[in-house]
């Protein structure tokens, strides 16, 4: 890939990334940017993601860029490009796509609203380019083209189980009974035999819920007015294993169990089915799955019953199919069990009770039956040997009878609608074919069935491969295109090798199914020793491997032999056979043919040749009319909606065939333009042109060739388009892109100029707004600063005005509360000194009152005393004088004695002399007295004795003086509450204030203690004794 499309972000196709699938194909993409060795796209789901630079493929054409309705018109018709453009219009829900004449139908999984009246009047006569794809056109064209031409049309549908293949036959009938014009009884017929046939063939697979398990090719005839005249139904290859085997998750055919949840208790009686759930049945619970989600058991029932009385068919007769069907669900319930006989493996029925029911049921009797069950008859030598069945030799003979049986009751009753719908006719009339049929099969175990379906679809490919190269020669022709030497390859090899040439595969299985001695390893070897050199041919890995393989258009599919000559035989026992014969029950009776003679018996047809011969009478009919395709794919696996597997999708397109049409168009002329699309991509190759409408674009396209590619390339210009190869568009393409790089990068190189000039403006007058910016920030925050230190100044002045105001305040708000509660408090005060004074006032008033009554008997009491006291004065004074006589004499002695101590010498003192501690009280006062000394003090005014008076009379002496003794008497009395102990917690310790406080006002009380002795400071308790020589003057 070129480095322009890289740069440019064209859509490429890219490499599939982390896949090795052999159904991985290249993607479609977006370039978003590109490194040296990777690139990275976007994808159609857009999702971004690296990939390689080698994985860029090429670049996508201009028509694979958007989703086309038809295509044909790809420009480049590859596998991936049909996958992309089918997914696109998947996501838009739009799934329907042309591909030429044939439809291309992806299955939604879900109701879209297209499908109505107005959608079948809308595409009623037009063309298939008119308007978008549906399969409302397919039918509309095919039936105008009958009508115009008058030609047969067929329409063939095939694709994988669940693709929609049942349904989109429904819609073509549907569409046809609507525009025939005549809204007759056969159309409604024709539309009721759907739902008998899908009942009676239809089955719950695991992809599927409502499987077509036989193919049928539908054919309806039209009158030369357009109306609906009749119609035939031929069935092939029913699937008839289905009957007595089904894998897990699957159901066995639709109309059992509609039968069980549609039948009334005394039907259900009538028939013996005396269990209503199908898990009771050995044929109907080996899947495991009984119901299925949206479907009404009952009502399809219903339908059915309804459907088949439109058809004719008669009550007898329904109720006889309704009895073989309970017939069979016995038969599978009927157990075996082994014995032996005469050294001989054998079986017996041990359930007389289920083989009473299945005999009335076939109208058969007992006896017989379980004899034919159980035993074989053999013809050797003109004569009849019966010989006993082993356990599972019986049980292989029932299934094959319940196998025919249940596909002969199919066969009749196609066989019976076709009398009704197949009115005979005395001209020939034209007519619509539809063929829904199985798609091809490639499964881990593929067998006898998938060899027959995938033949039919050899026959077909080979078909559709023949129309879609008609189709390329038409459209060569169309545009006067030379196209004799284009050849190509088609299938038949694989044709010749199956089923064509002498001595095929067919051929061998007949001519093994025919010898006694014949098996499945010996129908191998002679595959592998007659067709083992071919190169379509496969053999087995290894020579232990019991396999062969066919390399067909799809791919190659390994076979498994085994059971291929059982299959291919399709008979059942001859007793059973005899004995049906002579069944009670007519329908059973008019089933099976009557019984060949025994020594004819090689002569009966076998699968294989019935299957083929069917198959020649179908392609002989399709080769007759004009065909339409309708290819169904299936989007995924899990019936989801839009959800599109590209791998699952892939698979189903290369086994569908279409995968041919991209083929075919490669041994051609694969790459195709329009002359003015063409132009307008690659017209810059040239010198420059006009506009295109005044040009010729083909003489331009012509010249563009002839300039950028080499003469001998292999081209040709058509009337309208031009035809290349694969290289020359490569070729083209790389050109175009170089030459854009070239101008791209120049353009690239002045715009890169301009853009970074103004990138550069840009920046500069950003940095400027910036920087201007910035240092008006720078001011503004400085602003801002120097505003809020403003505020906070400003803040702080106020704050001291307001705190120097409350201070101011406080203070005289205090002062003021300290005025008026002193005011208050001495206005108190003085209330209560008021009151108190008169208190102490009429308590001194009393006191007076007291005093003057006590005084006056104070006064009788001292005159008494006073009287008493003059009397006693004598005695004392006489007392006294004796006294004083001796205490002069004592005092004389102790002076004479105290003055000789005084004149004697002092000694010296070797120690320290203790200095003697001064006398207590009591010591002085147990001393004698001393001498007496006359103090002379001033005469004191008498006053009389009162009773609070606390200190004693002081004892006066003759002369009006008082001696020392005396002054101390007085002080003791005065200081007696000293005499206690001093306080020794300090000098100024409670006690001393205490009773300091008592001194003080015991002074105050007594009046009569001399001034300059309470103003004298005495220590009693530290200072020694004072000598008085002479006396003291207080």
């Amino acid at each position: 890939m070129s480095e322009f499309v890289r740069q440019l972000g064209e859509y490429v196709w890219v490499k599939p990334q982390n896949t090795t699938s052999e159904f991985a194909v290249p993607f479609g993409a977006r370039i978003v940017r590109t490194e040296k060795t990777q690139t990275l796209v976007c994808d159609d789901l857009n999702k971004q993601f690296w990939v390689p630079a080698g994985d860029v493929l090429k670049a996508m054409h201009i028509t694979s860029q958007e989703d086309v309705e038809d295509m044909i018109t790809l420009g480049d018709l590859q596998e991936y490009t049909i996958l992309r453009n089918l997914q696109n219009r998947y996501a838009k829900q739009l799934i329907y796509t042309y591909t030429g004449s044939m439809l291309v139908a992806i299955n939604p999984y879900q109701i879209l609203p297209i499908y109505t009246n107005r959608e079948i009047q809308l595409y009623r006569k037009k063309t298939l380019t008119e308007l978008p794809p549906h399969i409302f056109a397919i039918s509309d064209n095919a039936f105008q083209r009958l009508q115009r031409l008058k030609e047969n049309q067929c329409v063939v549908i095939s694709g994988e189980s669940g693709a929609g293949k049942t349904e989109s036959t429904k819609l073509i009938l549907q569409y046809l009974a609507a525009i025939s014009g005549k809204h007759s009884w056969i159309e409604q017929q024709i539309i009721e035999a759907n739902p008998i046939m899908e009942a009676f063939g239809n089955a719950k697979t695991v992809r599927n819920d409502n499987s077509s398990r036989f193919g049928k090719y539908i054919e309806i005839r039209f009158t030369p007015e357009g109306a609906i005249q009749g119609a035939r139904i031929q069935q092939y290859l029913l699937e008839k294993s289905r009957i007595v085997f089904q894998s897990r998750e699957e159901r066995n055919y639709h109309i059992f169990y509609c039968m069980l949840a549609g039948l009334s208790a005394p039907e259900r009686e009538r028939l013996k089915l005396q269990e209503q759930s199908p898990s009771q049945y050995h044929y109907l619970a080996q899947g495991g799955c009984f119901t299925l989600p949206g479907k009404g058991d009952a009502k399809d029932f219903a339908d059915i019953r309804a459907a088949m009385k439109v058809l004719s068919f008669k009550p007898e007769e329904v109720w006889s199919i309704l009895s073989l069907l309970a017939a069979i669900l016995h038969l599978g319930n009927l157990r075996f069990t082994a014995t032996e006989v005469a050294n001989l493996e054998a079986a017996e029925i041990d359930d007389t009770p289920n083989l009473q029911r299945v005999a009335q049921l076939l109208g058969l009797p007992v006896p017989p039956l379980n004899a034919a069950l159980t035993q074989r008859t053999i013809f050797v030598h003109g004569e009849h040997v019966t010989t006993s069945l082993s356990k599972e030799a019986a049980l292989e003979g029932r299934d094959a009878f319940v196998k025919s049986l249940y596909d002969g009751i199919f066969v009749r009753i196609v066989r019976r609608i076709n009398e009704t719908i197949n009115k005979q006719i005395d001209q020939p009339m034209n007519s619509i074919g539809v063929l829904d049929i199985f798609g091809f099969e490639n499964f881990d175990n593929n067998s006898f069935e998938q060899l027959c379906i995938n033949y039919a679809n050899e026959n077909l490919q080979q078909f559709f491969v023949g129309h879609i190269f008609k189709m390329e020669q038409d459209e060569y022709q169309n545009e006067h295109i030379n196209w004799q030497h284009i050849e190509f390859q088609d299938n038949q090899q694989i044709l010749d090798l199956i089923g064509m040439k002498p001595m095929n595969l067919m051929s061998l299985i007949d001519e093994e199914s025919k010898f006694p001695k014949g098996t499945d390893q010996t129908l191998l070897e002679k595959l592998h020793v007659q067709h083992g050199n071919r190169s379509i041919y496969v053999k087995g890995k290894t020579t232990q491997t019991s396999l062969f393989g066919i390399r067909h258009y799809a791919g190659v599919v390994m076979y498994n032999p085994m059971g291929f000559l059982e299959k291919n035989r399709d008979s059942f026992s001859s007793d059973l056979r005899t004995l049906v014969q002579r069944s009670a029950n007519k329908y059973l009776v008019d089933i099976f043919p009557h019984e060949m003679p025994m020594d004819t018996a090689k002569k009966q047809p076998t699968l294989c040749v019935k299957f083929r011969n069917s198959l020649d009478m179908l392609m002989r009919t399709l080769s007759q009319a004009h065909p339409y395709f309708i290819r169904c794919i299936k989007p995924n696996e899990y019936k989801e909606p839009k959800n599109f597997d590209k791998e699952l999708c892939v698979r189903q397109l290369r086994y569908s065939g279409m995968m041919e049409t991209a083929r075919i168009r490669r041994a051609g002329y694969p790459i195709r333009h329009a002359y003015r699309a063409f132009v307008e991509r690659y017209r810059l190759l040239v010198p420059p042109v006009g506009p295109l409408e005044k040009c010729d674009c083909r003489t331009v396209a012509r010249q563009i060739c002839e300039v950028a590619l080499p003469a001998d390339s292999d081209r040709q210009y058509g009337k309208t388009k031009l035809f290349l190869r694969d290289d020359d568009d490569g070729s083209l393409e790389l050109q175009r892109s170089q030459l854009m790089l070239k101008s791209i990068v120049t353009i690239q190189r002045g715009i890169r100029r301009v853009l970074f000039r103004r990138y550069l403006k840009r920046y500069r007058e950003a940095i400027i707004t910036v920087q201007r910016y910035w240092r008006g920030r720078l001011q503004r925050r400085k602003y801002q600063i120097m505003r809020q230190g403003f505020h906070r100044l400003g803040a702080c002045i106020a704050a001291q005005q307001l705190t120097t105001k409350f201070t101011m305040v406080r203070c005289r708000t205090i002062k003021l509360q300290a005025l008026s509660r002193g005011y208050l408090v001495r206005k108190d005060f003085q209330e209560k000194l008021v009151e108190k004074r008169k208190q102490q006032q009429m308590k001194k008033e009393e006191l007076l009152k007291l005093a003057k009554l006590k005084e006056a008997e104070e006064l009788l009491r001292l005159q008494q005393l006073k009287e008493q006291k003059l009397k006693e004065q004598k005695d004392l004074e006489d007392k006294r004088l004796k006294e004083e006589q001796r205490l002069k004499a004592e005092a004389a002695a102790r002076n004479a004695l105290a003055m000789a101590a005084v004149q004697q010498p002092r000694r010296e003192k070797s120690f320290k002399q203790q200095a003697p501690l001064p006398p207590t009280q009591q010591a002085r006062m147990s001393l004698p007295p001393p001498p007496t000394t006359i103090v002379a003090v001033a005469p004191l005014a008498t006053r009389p004795a009162s009773a609070t008076s606390r200190i004693n009379a002081i004892p006066e002496s003759p002369g009006g003086t008082i001696d020392v003794e005396s002054s101390k008497q007085m002080v003791d009395d005065v200081f007696r509450f000293l005499n206690d102990e001093p306080d020794v917690s300090g000098p100024l310790g409670p006690n001393v204030k205490e009773k300091s406080l008592m001194f003080e006002q015991a002074l105050r009380l007594r009046k009569d203690v001399p001034t300059k002795l309470l103003s004298r400071p005495v220590n009693y308790y530290e200072a020694a004794p004072r000598k008085i020589v002479n006396q003291t003057r207080l």
